[in-house]
């Protein structure tokens, strides 16, 4: 008679084919890309990691509260002069304590892949692409904010 304590539940109801990327690599898209390339790039990892759907979701909420963050600086303190140092410092400074909450919600399902001793997939491609594109689109919302 087989015992169930003994049987491994790392990997259950886990694609374990698919690779999630680092978690502090995330901090780089965060920090260059600004909120809504982080929570994207969560997101999907949240997705590859296996995390439940009431995680996932509390990310894009905080991805979410995070924008919501950033509309509300540049709104009270962008002025005539366009968005200074200090509002792309602040900016940036909202997105990445956004992704460390973000990470924190997937800290748990990457331990459990990192006992599975798989190895990660890289970010570089991804990474850029959503950088890029978030960037681009948090840019287009903060300047309907400023007119």
């Amino acid at each position: 008679m087989p015992d169930d304590l003994l049987r491994p539940t790392i990997g259950t109801g886990v694609d374990l084919t698919v690779r999630p990327w680092r978690l502090m690599s995330q901090t780089y898209v965060a920090f260059f890309g600004g909120v809504i390339a982080s929570t994207v790039v969560a997101y999907l990892n949240a997705g590859r990691l296996g995390v439940d759907a009431a995680k996932r979701r509390l990310i894009l909420l905080s991805g979410l509260g995070g924008l919501a963050a950033v509309i509300g600086i540049v709104a009270l303190l962008a002025d005539d002069s366009g968005v200074t140092t200090e509002l792309r410092v602040l900016t940036r400074v909202v997105a990445v304590v956004c992704c460390i909450a973000q990470l924190r919600l997937q800290r748990p399902m990457d331990r459990a892949f990192q006992l599975r001793g798989s190895e990660y997939r890289s970010l570089w491609a991804v990474g850029i692409a959503a950088t890029v594109g978030g960037a681009l689109v948090e840019v287009l919302i903060l300047v309907m904010v400023v007119l």
